[in-house]
């Protein structure tokens, strides 16, 4: 049988809640910001991920913004693309590059740096490009849900 709980102890309940716990749970600030702005015709819809900030319209992943200590030269706007489209996104964007941070030569993924002199232009130009619905911008993430179903389905 449970032990009936003392006065005390619902008294402690019904604490307020300590504030350094409340600040913790506060969110990190919005990195460039001003790309949601512009954005807001398309309700963007965000989602932290790996310490930076995932961007999607509909069920595209479009950008990704970061600004972190570490690894600085890999901090700016991703732009979720193809290897397909390196070479017409870089003439619109000159300072586009790989991310280093991934390890590999070529990725999907392409950075507009956050030290690049056209920085604020480029990151505009690359919203006005999402909102025109330019289909080098933009994939549509593997959805473990869609992965696992067709494994079970398989092994039927």
């Amino acid at each position: 049988m449970k032990k009936p709980s003392t006065n005390k102890q619902r008294r402690n309940s019904a604490l307020p809640i300590d504030d350094s716990a409340a600040a913790l749970r506060q969110r990190k600030r919005v990195p460039y910001e001003f790309v949601l702005d512009a954005l807001t015709p398309l309700s963007p819809w965000t989602r932290p991920m790996f310490g930076c900030l995932a961007v999607y319209v509909g069920e595209k992943i479009v950008l990704f913004l970061r600004d972190k200590a570490t690894n600085p030269a890999d901090n700016g706007v991703w732009l979720a693309t193809t290897a397909e489209h390196h070479d017409s996104l870089r003439r619109d964007f000159p300072s586009m590059r790989s991310i280093g941070l991934l390890d590999k030569r070529i990725t999907g993924w392409q950075v507009i740096p956050a030290d690049a002199f056209d920085f604020e232009e480029a990151a505009l130009r690359a919203c006005e490009l999402v909102v025109a619905g330019d289909p080098r911008i933009g994939k549509v993430p593997a959805s473990r849900r869609t992965s696992g179903s067709k494994q079970k389905a398989s092994r039927r």
